[in-house]
């Protein structure tokens, strides 16, 4: 623990959605909700306006339409989503050598080591300052916790929530956590807490007063351990700049059972063919190719091949997904399936196998046997029947809320697509809300087009956060622990 609040979590507000909101006038203010759209999809992220109606993250789609029939619903963007990351990320960067990404949305910052705070109230002022920034330079809100660890911090921005920041302040911390769920500590998910709860412990006073003893009885040595210390506020991890990632996976639910072979075996391929494309987009290689299969029972089975070397030739994986399948037994139905590859590495060996056909080669054949679904979520794929119908063209081609552009109407994006035609609201992330149109699918004029940027003209950071003011001679800043607005 430290004696300032110095480590920084940001996490963005409902980013996915707020990003959505942002990009279109008309939905602003309005119930968005962003992930899978087909029979079997999970919502990714709700807007606030979704959240009050009671829809949340990883809830079926299904489900979600029942509890607000009237939202929009959107087939990610993960394009626009990861260049937004990417210019919060170089904000957080400015602030310190450390920031320890967890995720698009949410890193880890320690501010001590860049030299950007080393008091409450230095903290403050550069919490806010970020927070300044990322909303002129994104046009999205993030809300930042500052503490003295790394379990406090990510507590305190969930507190903060929408668009806030709260600053616990070192010494305060049992007397914060005392009154919350014992679901706020990291590790306690619903199996531990309902089985904490049974005990007649809730809170996190509960776990502090019963003692390291009774935990490690009740949950185990390791784990009951790191709970006392939690709920003690007691957290050493650092911040940690490099997290190496320990694989690359990609997979596929499809709205219909997957029964014939060979159509199982060419998904198999396209799935390897995806998977090698985020591998090297990554800069790296494997070892190890993994196969998973979810089949119409939901019963999941994994099978997995170690290669002599690590590689990122599709065809190399290709190949080895494919003999992993014929181990598998599908005869029942497949409803998932998935490639990834572990052991990852910076470097390949070459000619493992004798290649069959050129890398491109393959990604164009398998592109033109089955084109790549809707992204994120749970995605949407080709369906059994060998002719699709103009339904599901339309919804690949032109997935709900990606963007469009009409040669005569301009920059829009899809509201909706079925019996042959497209609908299109045209508007742009800085105009006022847009008219509705609608196309035949096959339209000559319309376009799937790139995502605008949300902001039409980034302001100059490039003194930032040198340009700060600094908080001991200033007197900015509270050093009292609280939410604080713009």
């Amino acid at each position: 623990m430290r004696p300032a609040p110095t480590i920084l979590h940001l996490d963005m507000d409902a980013f996915y959605a707020s990003a959505e909101q942002a990009a279109k006038p008309s939905l602003r203010g309005k119930a968005v909700v962003v992930g899978g759209l087909g029979p079997r999809g999970v919502v990714a992220t709700a807007s606030y306006e979704a959240r009050r109606l009671g829809v949340h993250s990883a809830m079926p789609t299904a489900q979600a339409r029942r509890l607000a029939p009237n939202a929009a619903y959107l087939v990610p963007r993960f394009s626009l989503y990861r260049t937004v990351s990417d210019q919060v990320m170089e904000l957080l960067g400015r602030l310190s050598p450390l920031v320890e990404p967890l995720s698009l949305d949410e890193a880890f910052v320690d501010l001590e080591a860049g030299g950007t705070a080393d008091d409450s109230a230095s903290a403050r002022v550069t919490g806010e300052g970020l927070r300044a920034a990322i909303r002129a330079v994104t046009g999205l809100s993030g809300s930042v916790g500052l503490a003295g660890s790394k379990m406090l911090a990510k507590i305190a921005s969930e507190e903060a929530k929408p668009d806030g920041l709260l600053v616990i302040e070192p010494g305060t911390e049992r007397e914060l956590l005392a009154p919350m769920s014992v679901r706020i500590l990291p590790g306690v998910g619903p199996a531990t807490g309902d089985h904490l709860r049974r005990a007649g412990m809730t809170t996190v006073h509960d776990l502090a007063e019963a003692g390291e003893a009774e935990l490690v009885r009740l949950v185990g040595k390791a784990h009951g351990h790191g709970l006392f210390r939690m709920a003690l506020g007691l957290d050493d991890r650092p911040v940690v700049a490099e997290r190496d990632a320990k694989s690359v996976s990609v997979e596929d639910t499809f709205d219909v059972d997957l029964h014939d072979r060979v159509r199982v075996r060419a998904e198999v391929e396209r799935l390897a063919v995806r998977c090698v494309e985020r591998l090297r987009a990554a800069d790296r290689s494997g070892r190890t190719v993994v196969l998973k299969v979810r089949r119409y029972d939901f019963s999941t089975l994994t099978r997995s091949e170690t290669l002599r070397g690590p590689t990122d030739d599709p065809t190399v994986v290709r190949e080895a997904a494919g003999r992993l399948l014929e181990s598998v037994d599908t005869t029942g139905g497949v409803r998932l399936l998935g490639v990834g590859v572990t052991g990852l590495a910076d470097y390949t060996q070459e000619d493992l196998f004798a290649q069959a056909a050129d890398a491109r080669e393959l990604a164009q054949r398998a592109l033109e046997h089955h084109a790549p679904t809707a992204q994120g979520g749970e995605e949407e794929a080709v369906p059994e029947a060998e002719a699709d119908s103009a339904e599901q063209l339309a919804a690949r081609r032109w997935p709900a809320g990606h963007d469009v552009h009409h040669e005569e109407h301009g920059h829009g994006w899809v509201q909706g697509s079925g019996i042959g035609r497209v609908t299109v609201r045209f508007e742009e992330p800085w105009s006022a809300p847009g008219r509705v149109l609608t196309f035949r699918i096959d339209d000559p004029q319309l376009r799937p087009a790139d995502p605008l940027p949300l902001v039409r003209e980034s302001p100059d950071y490039s003194s930032w956060p040198a340009s700060l003011p600094k908080s001991r001679s200033s007197g900015a800043g509270s050093s009292e622990g609280g939410e604080s607005s713009p």
